[in-house]
Protein backbone atom coordinates (compact mmCIF):
# COMPACT_ATOMS: atom_id res chain seq x y z
CA UNK A 1 0.00 0.00 0.00
CA UNK A 2 1.38 3.44 -0.98
CA UNK A 3 1.37 5.61 1.97
CA UNK A 4 2.36 9.25 2.59
CA UNK A 5 5.19 7.89 4.88
CA UNK A 6 6.44 6.11 2.13
CA UNK A 7 6.72 8.71 -0.23
CA UNK A 8 8.19 10.94 2.20
CA UNK A 9 11.56 8.41 2.75
CA UNK A 10 11.51 6.83 -0.93
CA UNK A 11 14.02 6.77 -3.08
CA UNK A 12 13.34 6.60 -6.40
CA UNK A 13 15.47 4.49 -8.18
CA UNK A 14 14.54 1.63 -5.88
CA UNK A 15 11.48 1.95 -3.80
CA UNK A 16 9.12 1.41 -6.97
CA UNK A 17 11.40 -1.33 -8.58
CA UNK A 18 14.23 -1.63 -11.01
CA UNK A 19 13.30 1.50 -13.25
CA UNK A 20 15.72 2.11 -16.45
CA UNK A 21 17.69 4.73 -15.66
CA UNK A 22 17.08 6.12 -19.12
CA UNK A 23 13.43 7.06 -18.20
CA UNK A 24 13.89 8.03 -14.68
CA UNK A 25 13.42 11.98 -13.91
CA UNK A 26 15.86 13.38 -11.38
CA UNK A 27 14.42 15.63 -8.46
CA UNK A 28 15.97 18.54 -10.36
CA UNK A 29 13.87 17.49 -13.34
CA UNK A 30 10.51 17.01 -11.38
CA UNK A 31 11.42 20.63 -9.21
CA UNK A 32 11.36 21.81 -13.26
CA UNK A 33 8.50 20.39 -14.55
CA UNK A 34 6.38 21.80 -11.00
CA UNK A 35 7.50 24.70 -11.34
CA UNK A 36 6.29 25.25 -15.10
CA UNK A 37 2.88 23.45 -14.21
CA UNK A 38 2.38 26.03 -11.42
CA UNK A 39 3.79 29.10 -13.80
CA UNK A 40 1.04 28.12 -15.99
CA UNK A 41 -1.45 28.13 -13.09
CA UNK A 42 -4.66 30.09 -14.52
CA UNK A 43 -5.57 32.83 -11.58
CA UNK A 44 -4.99 32.57 -7.90
CA UNK A 45 -8.24 30.52 -7.19
CA UNK A 46 -7.66 27.66 -4.89
CA UNK A 47 -5.80 24.56 -6.68
CA UNK A 48 -7.55 21.49 -7.64
CA UNK A 49 -6.58 18.25 -8.47
CA UNK A 50 -8.36 15.33 -10.53
CA UNK A 51 -8.08 11.95 -9.38
CA UNK A 52 -9.54 9.34 -11.98
CA UNK A 53 -7.29 6.04 -10.84
CA UNK A 54 -5.90 5.57 -7.10
CA UNK A 55 -5.55 8.92 -6.26
CA UNK A 56 -9.41 8.35 -5.48
CA UNK A 57 -9.39 6.05 -2.96
CA UNK A 58 -5.47 6.42 -2.01
CA UNK A 59 -4.69 10.50 -2.09
CA UNK A 60 -1.61 10.84 0.18
CA UNK A 61 -1.63 14.38 0.09
CA UNK A 62 -3.68 16.58 2.63
CA UNK A 63 -7.09 18.11 0.93
CA UNK A 64 -9.42 20.67 2.04
CA UNK A 65 -11.98 19.90 0.45
CA UNK A 66 -13.31 16.86 -1.80
CA UNK A 67 -16.05 16.59 -4.24
CA UNK A 68 -17.20 14.44 -7.40
CA UNK A 69 -16.41 16.15 -10.84
CA UNK A 70 -16.74 15.49 -14.40
CA UNK A 71 -13.79 15.41 -17.15
CA UNK A 72 -14.98 16.33 -20.47
CA UNK A 73 -12.77 15.60 -23.78
CA UNK A 74 -10.95 12.83 -22.18
CA UNK A 75 -11.44 9.22 -20.94
CA UNK A 76 -9.39 6.61 -19.11
CA UNK A 77 -7.66 3.92 -20.68
CA UNK A 78 -4.51 1.52 -19.41
CA UNK A 79 -2.62 3.05 -22.09
CA UNK A 80 1.13 2.94 -19.79
CA UNK A 81 2.81 -0.16 -19.72
CA UNK A 82 3.41 -1.11 -15.90
CA UNK A 83 7.39 -1.82 -15.19
CA UNK A 84 7.68 -0.42 -11.93
CA UNK A 85 5.29 -0.54 -9.03
CA UNK A 86 2.84 -2.97 -9.90
CA UNK A 87 4.95 -4.73 -12.60
CA UNK A 88 8.40 -5.28 -13.73
CA UNK A 89 10.69 -5.15 -16.81
CA UNK A 90 9.81 -9.10 -17.00
CA UNK A 91 6.27 -9.09 -16.43
CA UNK A 92 5.20 -5.61 -17.70
CA UNK A 93 1.69 -4.92 -16.50
CA UNK A 94 -1.00 -1.58 -17.84
CA UNK A 95 -1.30 1.37 -15.81
CA UNK A 96 -4.56 3.98 -16.13
CA UNK A 97 -3.71 6.83 -18.01
CA UNK A 98 -6.16 9.41 -19.95
CA UNK A 99 -6.77 9.36 -23.21
CA UNK A 100 -8.22 11.63 -26.01
CA UNK A 101 -12.20 11.49 -26.46
CA UNK A 102 -14.87 10.79 -24.17
CA UNK A 103 -15.69 12.17 -20.44
CA UNK A 104 -14.22 11.09 -17.11
CA UNK A 105 -16.03 10.46 -13.49
CA UNK A 106 -13.67 11.50 -10.74
CA UNK A 107 -12.92 13.18 -7.77
CA UNK A 108 -11.65 16.21 -7.17
CA UNK A 109 -9.16 17.60 -3.62
CA UNK A 110 -8.72 21.34 -3.23
CA UNK A 111 -5.50 21.66 -1.77
CA UNK A 112 -4.55 24.14 1.15
CA UNK A 113 -2.64 26.76 -0.04
CA UNK A 114 -0.28 27.11 2.71
CA UNK A 115 1.23 24.03 2.13
CA UNK A 116 0.63 24.14 -1.67
CA UNK A 117 4.04 23.27 -2.82
CA UNK A 118 4.44 20.95 -0.04
CA UNK A 119 1.87 18.89 -1.43
CA UNK A 120 2.60 19.10 -5.14
CA UNK A 121 6.00 18.05 -4.58
CA UNK A 122 4.52 14.93 -3.08
CA UNK A 123 2.58 14.37 -6.05
CA UNK A 124 5.04 14.90 -8.44
CA UNK A 125 6.98 12.28 -6.55
CA UNK A 126 4.61 9.96 -6.98
CA UNK A 127 2.73 10.12 -10.92
CA UNK A 128 6.18 11.74 -12.70
CA UNK A 129 9.27 9.35 -11.76
CA UNK A 130 9.79 9.02 -15.29
CA UNK A 131 7.93 11.84 -16.76
CA UNK A 132 5.26 9.81 -18.44
CA UNK A 133 2.12 12.41 -17.72
CA UNK A 134 1.09 15.79 -19.09
CA UNK A 135 0.26 17.81 -15.77
CA UNK A 136 -2.59 19.83 -17.45
CA UNK A 137 -5.13 22.55 -16.36
CA UNK A 138 -8.62 21.39 -17.14
CA UNK A 139 -11.82 22.66 -16.58
CA UNK A 140 -13.91 20.60 -14.23
CA UNK A 141 -18.06 20.59 -13.62
CA UNK A 142 -18.57 19.71 -10.10
CA UNK A 143 -21.27 17.69 -8.96
CA UNK A 144 -22.46 20.76 -7.14
CA UNK A 145 -22.64 22.55 -10.36
CA UNK A 146 -19.40 24.40 -9.56
CA UNK A 147 -16.88 24.83 -12.62
CA UNK A 148 -13.36 24.91 -11.29
CA UNK A 149 -9.92 24.35 -12.85
CA UNK A 150 -7.72 21.71 -11.98
CA UNK A 151 -4.19 19.81 -12.78
CA UNK A 152 -5.25 16.64 -14.57
CA UNK A 153 -1.94 14.00 -14.81
CA UNK A 154 -3.01 13.21 -18.59
CA UNK A 155 -0.89 10.25 -20.59
CA UNK A 156 2.31 11.76 -22.92
CA UNK A 157 1.58 10.00 -25.93
CA UNK A 158 5.60 10.43 -27.12
CA UNK A 159 6.26 8.73 -24.02
CA UNK A 160 8.26 5.26 -24.54
CA UNK A 161 5.90 3.75 -21.90
CA UNK A 162 3.08 4.74 -23.74
CA UNK A 163 0.75 1.81 -25.49
CA UNK A 164 -1.36 2.66 -27.96
CA UNK A 165 -3.20 -0.63 -27.89
CA UNK A 166 -6.03 -0.78 -24.95
CA UNK A 167 -7.94 -2.99 -26.21
CA UNK A 168 -9.47 -5.21 -23.58
CA UNK A 169 -8.00 -8.65 -25.44
CA UNK A 170 -4.52 -7.17 -25.49
CA UNK A 171 -4.22 -5.59 -21.52
CA UNK A 172 -6.63 -8.11 -19.46
CA UNK A 173 -3.55 -10.88 -19.49
CA UNK A 174 -1.07 -8.26 -19.04
CA UNK A 175 -3.21 -7.01 -15.69
CA UNK A 176 -3.84 -10.51 -14.54
CA UNK A 177 -0.47 -11.65 -14.14
CA UNK A 178 1.63 -8.43 -13.25
CA UNK A 179 2.83 -7.70 -9.92
CA UNK A 180 5.58 -5.56 -8.00
CA UNK A 181 6.87 -4.27 -5.01
CA UNK A 182 3.71 -2.29 -4.74
CA UNK A 183 1.21 -5.00 -5.02
CA UNK A 184 -0.39 -6.64 -8.03
CA UNK A 185 -1.89 -4.80 -11.31
CA UNK A 186 -5.33 -6.59 -10.79
CA UNK A 187 -5.24 -5.64 -7.37
CA UNK A 188 -5.34 -2.21 -8.49
CA UNK A 189 -7.84 -2.62 -11.10
CA UNK A 190 -9.79 -4.06 -8.49
CA UNK A 191 -10.03 -1.21 -6.03
CA UNK A 192 -11.06 1.12 -9.14
CA UNK A 193 -13.75 -0.97 -10.01
CA UNK A 194 -14.98 -1.00 -6.49
CA UNK A 195 -14.32 3.16 -5.61
CA UNK A 196 -16.34 3.90 -8.80
CA UNK A 197 -19.08 1.65 -7.73
CA UNK A 198 -19.24 2.85 -4.39
CA UNK A 199 -19.63 6.31 -5.96
CA UNK A 200 -21.97 5.26 -8.38
CA UNK A 201 -19.52 5.83 -11.53
CA UNK A 202 -19.68 2.80 -12.91
CA UNK A 203 -17.75 2.27 -16.22
CA UNK A 204 -18.95 -0.90 -18.35
CA UNK A 205 -15.54 -0.97 -20.16
CA UNK A 206 -13.60 -1.31 -16.95
CA UNK A 207 -16.59 -3.31 -15.31
CA UNK A 208 -15.77 -5.97 -18.26
CA UNK A 209 -12.21 -5.65 -18.02
CA UNK A 210 -12.17 -6.71 -14.49
CA UNK A 211 -14.39 -9.70 -15.33
CA UNK A 212 -11.80 -10.83 -17.75
CA UNK A 213 -9.03 -10.33 -15.96
CA UNK A 214 -11.03 -12.43 -13.14
CA UNK A 215 -12.00 -15.42 -15.08
CA UNK A 216 -8.05 -15.22 -16.67
CA UNK A 217 -7.05 -15.30 -13.07
CA UNK A 218 -9.28 -18.03 -11.85
CA UNK A 219 -8.16 -19.64 -14.71
CA UNK A 220 -4.84 -20.10 -14.09
CA UNK A 221 -5.35 -21.11 -10.62
CA UNK A 222 -6.99 -24.32 -11.39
Amino acid sequence: MLTREFLLKADCKTSFGDIDEALLWSCEQRAASLAATLACRPDKSPVWIFGYGSLMWNPVFEAEEVASGLLDGWHRAFCLRLTAGRGTVSTPGRMLALKEGGTTNGLAFRLPEARLHDELELLWKREMITGCYLPTWCELQLDDARKVTALVFIMDPRHPLYEADSCRSTIAPLIAQASGPLGSNAQYLYSLEQELGKRGMQEDALTRLAAEVRALQQSAAR
